[in-house]
């Protein structure tokens, strides 16, 4: 991979690693992306997957995997911000990109190409990266109750909390420091290998029952009963774990428990529901240490007539107490600790000219489905295809096995599984049927979208499907969020990076949709009869903007929020030049801020409060009109956001989700930042989407 102009990826054959000459070698512009796949087993070895894909041509692909989270973030990275370099000029229109991308791509058979330079991880980016933590401004959900052990002890706060009133199944956190990388601490608290009880006191034995996804699995864990008041019998669990990476190097785990066929209730043992729980690695003193925070909030399953509600809470905070045995572990292998995560020997390796490897995984296609153009000049560079070449393939790497073990896959990946989670009670007497859906819930655990939608087919006008409530106490409804909630980039934020509350927003959100279908629906403003074409019929000066969320599956959700300005763009540059731009320079600049303001602490880690660029992890359309532009937003596009967004989908008629929409500002004329708009909406529920019409 080589940083420097041109932007080439090459592959070298190991035996004559010092030849400067690749056996294959692609461009990379800006119309090409990356999708982290998470973690991958490989001959019983955990590898850490991603593919490069070239939007031009989806069956141009490449499939890479690193060592390690950590080596495999950088390379992303370093992909994305070569993409960015390699953008075309700022004048340059789509089809221009589209083409020079296909031309940049084509296959060779010998290539040859100039030295290429080392990529150095040390050095800085032009795209400036974000410190903050975080860019909502909130009060903390945690309210500190407790010291033990060397670590903090916080439960959350409810806005019905008074006088230190606990609930039955409190979420309690505990907060300690520990001598170790974030990467090394993640890796410890994902193996459910032996190795777990150097640490886990209360973990017996565990399994991998099924692999969802590179980001996703369904575990079960066995725990101990020594450490257990002696009235209680031995308890396990049955978890969905999700995992990803922030970009500053801090790690996240979450668990919830589901339901699965794999693994029922068994003999000696009680199941115990964790409504929600996890982990927060994250790095400081120059990734020297990482402060880590377990959160639990655990129903015990036992009766209280025998045993005390407060018995219930103390055995949570014996079990968070395991953070404390966590740091004493690392304080113990300070300068000699090693990953379990071995990388394990492979056939052949695809190495940019550096000093570390990358393996080059097939993902099932031939040599015979590469892209047309085998016979072309030798100067040319080969497409993304042409890097997955048969000498790549791993023939040594065994199908899983049919054990359990912690790197052992299932190859079924349609999981029938049901998270177990809590919903509000219904205020409305008129809830008697959903009362009778609710007990099937509790049973099942699990609000399945498609059980909560209705087969009625309404007429849709465009725009008028989810209704404003300014007051916030309507369920399935929407108003604009306090613009000052969010930060963004100050004037001088190319000099000190500092960021500041918004004082408003540009466009003003009139209107707002909550759909489903069985495919997805693109150009909701081009519609007749929507709010886009009615304005558009007064022949007015206004202009709308469109983001369409949509969420694939059997069901597929489309949440779509209209915004207006009723001046001109020229008023504003920084929208004119991305609503004119093409969708390399669009896609460099859509940023989206999102904030769960009320819901599950596990939901709230799940999102973050972070802004990100939204094409850096989804793909998005873009569908133009003479007074309108409209993002399409495609969640199923990505693993980790598919990961969150199902976590969501399980309570989110209990949520409150605010977001902001902005065009990213990177130089000086630009600065400072503004927000395009915002949004609050209240308690989606399914069942009051509107079914369209086919």
């Amino acid at each position: 991979m080589c940083p420097t102009l041109g932007h080439v990826l090459s592959s070298h054959n190991l035996i004559d690693c010092d030849v400067l000459d690749p056996v294959r070698s692609a461009m990379i512009d800006s119309c090409i992306r990356v999708m982290d796949n998470g973690r991958e087993s490989i001959h019983r070895k955990v590898f850490f997957i991603f593919t490069l894909y070239n939007t031009s041509n989806h069956n141009d692909q490449l499939k890479l995997g690193a060592y390690s989270p950590e080596e495999a973030a950088r390379w992303i990275h370093s992909f994305q911000e070569a993409a960015i370099k390699g953008g075309p000029d700022p004048g340059a229109s789509v089809l221009n990109c589209s083409k020079m991308s296909r031309h940049s791509l084509r296959l060779s058979g010998s290539n040859r190409v100039s030295h290429v330079i080392p990529v150095d991880w040390t050095l800085g980016t032009s795209n400036h990266t974000d410190l903050v933590a975080s860019d909502v401004v909130a009060p903390s959900p945690w309210t500190i109750f407790g010291f033990q052990n060397g670590l903090r002890l916080f439960k959350e706060a409810k806005e019905w909390d008074s006088h230190g009133k606990w609930d039955d199944h409190p979420a309690v956190m505990a907060v300690g420091v520990v001598d170790g990388t974030s990467e090394a601490i993640f890796q410890t608290l994902m193996s459910l290998g032996p190795s777990r009880s150097e640490w886990d006191f209360c973990f017996y034995k565990g399994r991998v029952v099924e692999h969802l996804d590179g980001h996703t699995d369904i575990i079960h864990k066995q725990l101990y009963s020594d450490w257990l008041p002696w009235e209680l019998k031995c308890r396990d669990l049955l978890l969905r774990r999700y995992w990803r990476r922030e970009d500053d190097g801090t790690y996240v785990i979450l668990y919830h428990s589901v339901f699965h066929k794999k693994c029922p209730p068994q003999k000696g043992f009680v199941r115990v529901c964790l409504k929600s729980g996890g982990y927060v690695i994250t790095p400081v003193n120059q990734g020297a240490q990482s402060i880590v925070k377990h959160m639990l909030a655990i129903d015990w399953k036992y009766w209280k007539s025998y045993i005390r509600t407060s018995s219930g809470r103390c055995i949570t905070i014996k079990m968070l107490g395991r953070v404390a045995a966590l740091r004493e572990l690392f304080q113990a292998k300070i300068g000699n600790f090693s990953s379990n995560f071995s990388s394990g020997e492979l056939a052949r390796n695809v190495m940019f000219h550096d000093d570390r490897p990358m393996e080059s995984l097939k993902d099932g296609r031939t040599v015979e489905e590469m892209s047309d153009g085998s016979g072309k000049a030798p100067s040319e560079h080969a497409s993304l295809l042409s890097l997955n070449d048969a000498a790549d393939e791993f023939f040594d790497v065994l199908e899983p096995s049919d054990d359990q073990s912690e790197s052992s896959w299932s190859r079924d990946f349609a999981p029938d599984i049901y998270p177990q989670g809590h919903h509000p009670r219904l205020s409305t007497a008129a809830g008697f049927v959903r009362k009778l859906h609710d007990l099937a819930v509790q049973k099942r655990g699990y609000v399945d979208l498609q059980d909560m939608v209705t087969e009625d087919i309404v007429s849709c006008c465009y725009g008028t499907t989810l209704p404003k409530d300014p007051t916030c106490m309507l369920t399935s409804s929407w108003t604009e969020a306090d613009p000052s909630t969010f930060l963004i980039r100050g004037k001088n934020y190319l000099k000190d990076h500092q960021k500041v509350k918004a004082k408003g927003t540009l466009m003003q959100m009139v209107a707002a949709d909550w759909l489903r279908s069985d495919k997805r629906e693109d150009d909701l403003g081009g519609r007749p009869g929507s709010i886009v074409q009615k304005y558009a019929a007064h022949g007015g000066a206004e202009f709308l903007f469109i983001v369409n969320i949509q969420v694939p599956g059997s069901t597929t959700y489309s949440l779509a929020l209209y915004y207006m300005m009723s001046t001109t763009l020229k008023d504003a540059p920084l929208l004119e030049s991305f609503v004119k731009g093409d969708d390399a320079h669009r896609n460099s600049r859509f940023k989206l801020i999102p904030y769960i303001s009320k819901g599950s602490w596990i939901v709230k880690q799940s999102v973050g409060k972070k802004a990100c660029l939204i094409d850096q992890a989804l793909q998005m359309n873009y569908f133009r009109g003479s007074n309108y532009l409209e993002l399409g937003i495609n969640i199923g596009s990505s693993t980790v956001a598919r990961g969150v967004v199902n976590l969501v989908l399980g309570y989110l008629n209990s949520l409150v989700i605010e977001m902001a929409f902005l065009v990213q500002a990177n130089t000086e004329d630009e600065l400072p930042e503004y927000h395009l708009g915002t949004c609050r909406l209240n308690y989606l529920d399914a069942a009051r989407s509107v079914l369209l019409k086919q």
